[in-house]
């Protein structure tokens, strides 16, 4: 590996801790403690190790497909997954931030297509770095399913005669 392999080795990863930063920043604190919560959701212990190893591998995929093509040569690919850890920083704020559970499932269901289309466009170019992004995938998958599941249980209900 060359200094401008490291260099960018480097970048890509700094890119998406800036993204994963928006959950350091943006904490579940006392609101999220209070919140009736399916009892399938894990311990909140396991969300950083989880986040921290899937953020490496999606620095380590986008490095890749640039190792690979090069900007010029994959730029709608790392355009999306430009935009990919764009939504990426914004569920935190959304659900912790604002307490806007229905407007964080909607964000995380764009951030799911857009990781989607994201495995697609790498694919071509790197089955390594598409396959990188699958257990992303898989956890947003299933952080989309906690998310409604706690939305649903948390919803403030209007009272009043039946309509």
């Amino acid at each position: 590996m060359d200094g401008l392999e490291l260099l960018m080795l480097a970048a890509f990863l700094s890119a998406s801790f800036v993204a994963a930063s928006a959950g350091v920043i943006f904490r579940p604190g006392t609101w999220y403690q209070r919140l009736d919560k399916p009892r399938w959701r894990p311990p909140d212990w396991l969300f950083a190790p989880v986040w921290t190893a899937l953020y490496a591998m999606i620095a380590v995929s986008g490095w890749l497909v640039w190792r690979e093509a090069g900007f010029v040569g994959a730029s709608l690919p790392l355009g999306i997954f430009a935009v990919q850890l764009l939504l990426n920083a914004a569920w935190s704020p959304l659900f912790f931030g604002l307490h806007r559970m229905d407007l964080a499932l909607v964000e995380i269901v764009m951030l799911w297509i857009a990781i989607l289309l994201t495995i697609i466009v790498f694919q071509p170019i790197s089955i390594v770095a598409a396959w990188l992004l699958a257990p992303y995938l898989a956890w947003v998958t299933f952080a989309c399913g906690l998310n409604f599941s706690i939305w649903q249980r948390n919803a403030v209900r209007p009272v009043g005669p039946a309509q």
